[in-house]
């Protein structure tokens, strides 16, 4: 569990984000959501919980511009003016997207079984922070484990620690549990966020609509 930074006085409010490091529209939708705690003034304890878009994808992974065009039948041309959108969408939010020729997808799991010791720790949100930069602003490998020790590292991990959990696969059971209790409740797609254990809301919906359903839950909570 994590604490989004806030105000001693501050209202803090529950978010549970069900992600993929694969997926610029997590780390958008999550940035947005920052704008509405901030626009609203209340604070989050966000957990992010594992989803992989791509369970099937081989070691190596696969060319971004082949993977798009051929899970979703987009022309070079449609690709090329969605990343444009998703840079200057990142760049009004201050994240950086970096996508060049040589940009893949690949395997989440070793990283969402990170993800999951890294809870334990008290430090996922800031490893789920570095992983989105690493493989979406430096276009580093997020499957290959000496990348991920590097990043757990960065953020205050024990590397030793961090290389035993992927070497062993000690979390790997609790990770496809966690996988499946979310796919078994209808989620599908990501971002999906749960507000206070409650409302659901799948996709990157832009400030205002986090921030309507912020005022909503703080409503709740008050006339409680």
């Amino acid at each position: 569990m994590s604490e989004h930074p806030v105000d001693k006085d501050q209202p803090i409010l529950q978010v549970d984000i069900v992600s993929d490091v694969m997926c610029p529209w997590c780390i958008i939708g999550f940035r947005q959501l920052e704008q509405a705690l901030a626009e609203i003034g209340v604070g989050a304890f966000v957990r992010w919980h594992p989803f992989e878009l791509n369970p099937q994808m081989p070691p190596g992974g696969q060319s971004l511009g082949e993977h798009i065009a051929e899970k979703y039948g987009s022309t070079p041309e449609q690709s090329a003016e969605n990343r444009a959108h998703l840079v200057a969408l990142g760049r009004e939010l201050g994240f950086e997207f970096n996508f060049t020729p040589e940009s893949r997808i690949v395997n989440t799991f070793a990283a969402h079984q990170l993800l999951g010791w890294a809870e334990d720790q008290k430090l996922q949100h800031p490893l789920m922070m570095a992983l989105f930069a690493v493989h979406f602003t430096q276009g580093r490998d997020v499957s290959d484990h000496d990348v991920l020790l590097d990043v757990a590292a960065s953020v205050g991990l024990d590397r030793g620690a961090a290389a035993e959990v992927l070497a062993t696969g000690s979390h790997a059971q609790a990770t496809r549990e966690r996988e499946t209790f979310w796919t078994l409740r209808g989620i599908s797609g990501v971002p999906s966020m749960v507000f206070d254990g409650r409302y659901l809301l799948t996709g990157a919906q832009g400030a205002a609509t986090y921030a309507q359903m912020l005022r909503k839950v703080l409503a709740e909570t008050a006339a409680a």
